[in-house]
């Protein structure tokens, strides 16, 4: 016999219960297969694979902690352990469903895409330049390189790939159905809303503000520099960006295939 026990509106796997051999409560016949283990755990460990692959799809008072998308753990984690995660984000969680994007969602990830690529236009000009003036020594055509691979892993990889492009995906389709975020403020500054600008947690409103502002100081400090070295920086920026425009493709194009990003959207509550 089986039974299960709630513990701090958690609900925990079964665990075996000691019963006297004496004891005439034998169970009825007609109950013995529903309360086969075998096909219980069978059921868990499927809904439980499926929760792990949909970061926005998961319910947070149904399936064990170690079993929660690192997404929604954090989302309980910031609103605390009495309030649900619909509550708190308006979210609707679904085990087996990806989320619906809305137009609003589309704007908001090519929005963000058109904003990188109308950069890369300006950029790729001036980056290219070493190569139509030529003049560089040695020394500054191997700083050409080491900056465009260096940009290639700390802006390209390290920033976009794993943090920005992830985060900007995953919060356009907060702007869907089950996300509940949508209006017509967010609908219409939807790439801002996805770079976390504004509705977001003081965390993230404050890092998505400094980084937007020491960009700005940084460009208007690079258009400054002398030829070649404008070149140098600019050919850095170019691969990096190139990586991000691409990376978000990729995430966006998977989402929209039903493979959430895992990314935590960094709402605040509801």
């Amino acid at each position: 016999r089986y039974c299960s026990e709630q513990v701090a509106g958690r609900l925990y796997r079964p665990s075996a219960c000691v019963i006297n051999a004496k004891a005439s409560l034998a169970p009825h016949p007609s109950r013995t297969a529903a309360r086969s283990p075998m096909s219980g755990t069978r059921s868990v460990a499927l809904v439980v694979t499926l929760a792990s692959t949909l970061s926005t799809a998961a319910a947070l008072n149904v399936y064990p902690a170690a079993s929660r998308t690192p997404l929604l753990v954090g989302l309980r984690n910031k609103v605390g352990p009495g309030v649900s995660t619909q509550r708190a984000t308006g979210i609707k969680a679904s085990a087996n469903a990806p989320m619906t994007p809305s137009v609003a969602t589309h704007w908001g990830v090519i929005g963000m895409m058109s904003i990188l690529a109308n950069a890369l236009g300006r950029l790729v000009p001036i980056a290219l330049e070493p190569f139509k003036l030529g003049g560089l020594s040695t020394v500054q055509w191997c700083a050409y390189a080491g900056t465009a691979l260096g940009m290639a892993y700390i802006e390209g990889y390290k920033a976009f790939q794993l943090k920005f492009s992830p985060l900007v995906v995953t919060r356009a389709f907060t702007l869907g159905p089950e996300g509940g975020r949508l209006t017509p403020l967010r609908g219409i500054l939807a790439p801002f809303y996805s770079m976390g600008l504004f509705h977001a947690t003081k965390k993230r409103t404050i890092v998505s503000w400094s980084v937007s502002l020491a960009v700005l100081c940084v460009v208007a400090a690079v258009k400054r520099l002398a030829y070649p070295w404008r070149s140098i920086v600019d050919a850095g920026v170019v691969v990096g960006l190139t990586w991000g425009v691409v990376s978000m493709g990729v995430y966006y194009f998977r989402a929209l295939a039903g493979k959430m990003p895992g990314a935590n959207p960094e709402l605040p509550p509801q």
